[in-house]
Formats: C-alpha cells, structure tokens, sequence
C-alpha cells in the first residue's frame, strides 16, 4: 500500500511538470482538473483554500462559473473561479502583455569624442567600450576632431572609423559613414550592431572562405604528390 501510495504521487507530480510546460494557453479547463487537491481563488480573487478536485467542480456549477488554472507551479496548483467576461478580458491583457515584450524598446545611443592624434593605447581603450556597447544593441556615434597643430594624413580620421569597426568582425558595421561636422573640423559617425541577415550573411561567407582555403590546400597537396611519383 505504502508503494503504491508513493507511486501515485509520483505521477502526479510527472503530470503537472508536463502541464506547466504545455500550459500556454488561458482557459476553461472545466472538469479536466488532473490534480486531486488544489488550492481555490474566487471570481473576486479571495481565497477559498485548498479543496478536493470534485468539490471544486460542484462550487463552479453551483455558481454558474469556469475554472481556471492560474499557476501550476505551485503546491497544491492554484486554480480560480471565473466568468466567461474576465477569461476574455484576461485573454486580451495576455495578448498586450506578449505583444508587449515583442516590440523593440527604443534604441539607445552612446556618443564618444576624442582627438584624431589619440595614442594607440587609448584608442585601444575607447574601442573595447565601443564593442561593450555594440554588445548590448546600442548605437555608437563618434566624433573625431582634427587634432591641432598636428601633420597627418587628410585619410587619418576615416582611417581610425575603419580601424574601430574591425575590431568587431561579424558584429559591428556603419549606420552612418563618416562625414564632414563643425565646419569639416571633425568626422562623425554611428556604428550599429549586425542585423540577424545580416550576421548570417558573415558567418556564411566565412565557412565559404574556409573551404575554398582547404579546397585550395588539398588541390595544392594532390599536385604535390603527383610531382613526387
């Protein structure tokens, strides 16, 4: 008896794992209750504790309601007593919620000066916290300044832009090219994280790359070995 006992605890609590993990929809479950004991909520949200599965379903006709699963997680499960209007009206603030988390959120920007005669080491520094920001979807706009009194070539400035990008392969590419700000005295530029295509595109083109380099290889070793014979 005791074995069986345990047994059928066991399976209960197997079926509600699998019900929590199916459960993606809201509603009616009317007198499908798997579980034996469960813990009752009202149509005004009140608790009316924990009760047998029957007398839950006897409550819910006797008061003319459905019943619904709120959360199987928990122990013992929570259902609620509900009418047909708030199932809907819940139904409908679920689907806001889902619509909700779905849309993009505004996308931020990170603004970042410094001088075209920047040392290595701080440009260095500056392009690992360009990649951070890159990392969490953020676009960069930077802005070079002629640096003063300094002989450099009139390339200098788009060549640090192109510099910055790639240190970020398959990541990073421009919003915006480079161009002229403050009277031509500066560059700017907004550098942007990959769309989706976009890296897919990358990694593509980099497995075809790859094996075009071991085709080569191997077509490099054949006519090797044919010489030798």
């Amino acid at each position: 008896m005791h074995t069986k006992s345990f047994s059928t605890v066991e399976n209960t609590q197997d079926e509600r794992k699998k019900k929590k993990k199916s459960d993606t929809t809201f509603s009616n479950v009317g007198r499908k209750i798997g579980e034996r004991i469960i813990r009752v909520l009202d149509e005004k949200g009140n608790d009316l504790g924990n009760m047998h599965r029957a007398d839950a379903i006897r409550l819910m006709e006797e008061r003319d309601l459905r019943l619904v699963r709120r959360n199987s997680s928990t122990e013992p499960p929570e259902y609620q007593l509900m009418t047909g209007t708030q199932i809907h009206q819940e139904r409908l603030r679920l689907r806001d919620t889902e619509k909700a988390k779905l849309k993009p959120g505004p996308t931020v920007t990170k603004e970042l000066t410094f001088s075209s005669n920047i040392k290595q080491h701080d440009l260095d520094t500056k392009s690992k916290q360009i990649q951070q920001w890159i990392e969490k979807k953020y676009q960069v706009q930077i802005t070079i300044k002629k640096g003063k009194n300094v002989n450099e070539p009139e390339n200098k400035m788009e060549e640090i832009f192109n510099q910055i990008v790639q240190t970020m392969p398959g990541m990073a590419t421009f919003l915006s090219r480079p161009q002229p700000v403050k009277g031509g005295k500066a560059l700017m530029c907004v550098i942007r994280h990959l769309t989706k295509k976009e890296e897919k595109a990358y990694g593509d083109l980099q497995e075809t790359q790859k094996r075009d380099i071991l085709n080569k290889e191997n077509g490099n070793d054949k006519e090797s070995n044919v010489l030798h014979q």
